[in-house]
């Protein structure tokens, strides 16, 4: 599937090629005619047709009977309406600006062809449109797909990469690069489409980290039984929001300002210890130094049989394949990023006083 202007553009491209086709067969006609039923040699058949079909009137090339005038004359009929159909389509692609939409085109899709380790938003509705602000505010490489025209133009307006295609579907999810992202989020508006586009995507892409919106605690199951790693319910997420406001504002306040927005003063990130090049391997978190070398809180600990270690001592010991859930600045997180191996390719832009 395509959005409005790239099926106006292939609609377009579609007719001028129809348009030349059928002045290219009213030549080939002229041609056999004056060759066949008039005894003509091919040099002054072709002649002939073309001089007819151009108009230029330069006269008959031969003498021509009754029959072979009243040919001649439908001959120029034909093509009269030809050129002039083709000259419509020409007119009107270059007034709508056909051509450069179908250069735009062909660059977002070749964008998306080079597309790795991103990220694929389902879904460009009120909870797709906070997700790509998200995404865009911390410089994280993702395309978009919506099923209707209106979202994913609005969403290449708002200067994202977007894609009209039905996500449950494994041409659409091929077509945005499935083999190559790192994390789809399924944020559609039916729990119908979101389990099967996680379904599609696991099929697809077994490594790949799925997030899906949930209507109903129903759905909530059954995404995460379809293989989802994650699974939001807007409205058990937004009443657990609201009740902590009201129980503990400050709390909520801090961590809104660790989780979201471009410009916070503390990030939360994970990081993940290599057991082929991390040196802090089998030391305990005092041995490591990893605070006083970069001044960044190693919050949580979570090993790779799925124990969560919160709040680790100093006498916690690093294993390898242990994620580590940290707080602080960008900066710090930058230093404690030569230490450890992060999860993911991507960093926190520094402040514009620390650059």
């Amino acid at each position: 599937m395509y959005s409005t202007l790239e099926q106006k553009y292939r609609r377009l491209r579609k007719e001028l090629i129809a348009g030349v086709i059928a002045l290219f067969g009213v030549a080939c006609i002229g041609t056999l005619w004056y060759r066949v039923v008039e005894g003509w040699s091919w040099s002054d058949a072709v002649y002939m047709t073309i001089i007819t079909l151009a108009t230029v009137g330069y006269g008959e090339t031969n003498p021509l009977g009754n029959r072979g005038r009243l040919f001649t004359i439908s001959l120029i009929l034909m093509g009269v309406v030809s050129i002039g159909y083709i000259v419509n389509r020409f007119t009107e692609a270059v007034i709508q600006g056909y051509f450069q939409e179908g250069f735009r085109v062909s660059q977002r899709r070749r964008f998306v062809d080079s597309l790795t380790e991103h990220y694929i938003l389902c879904g460009f509705g009120r909870t797709g449109r906070q997700i790509a602000k998200e995404f865009k505010s911390e410089s994280i490489p993702f395309v978009t797909v919506d099923s209707e025209g209106e979202p994913v133009q609005e969403a290449l307006d708002m200067g994202y990469l977007a894609v009209q295609g039905d996500a449950t579907l494994d041409e659409t999810l091929l077509k945005v690069g499935i083999e190559r992202a790192i994390c789809l989020v399924a944020a559609l508006p039916s729990d119908a489409e979101n389990l099967y586009t996680v379904l599609s995507a696991k099929t697809l892409n077994p490594q790949i980290r799925a997030i899906a919106r949930a209507s109903t605690e129903e759905a909530l199951t059954k995404l995460k039984r379809a293989g989802a790693d994650a699974v939001v319910s807007p409205y058990i997420t937004g009443g657990r929001r609201m009740a902590a406001a009201a129980l503990r504002p400050q709390v909520l306040d801090f961590m809104d300002g660790v989780l979201t927005g471009a410009d916070r003063p503390f990030y939360l990130e994970e990081f993940l210890i290599d057991p082929q090049s991390c040196p802090a391997i089998g030391q305990t978190l005092r041995e490591a130094k990893l605070r006083s070398q970069s001044g960044a809180l190693v919050l949580a600990i979570r090993r790779t049989d799925g124990n969560l270690i919160a709040g680790p001592t100093g006498e916690t010991q690093l294993l390898p394949g242990d994620l580590l859930i940290c707080l602080g600045t960008a900066e710090q997180l930058r230093l404690l990023n030569r230490i450890l191996i992060p999860l993911r390719g991507r960093w926190p832009r520094m402040p514009k006083h620390m650059e």
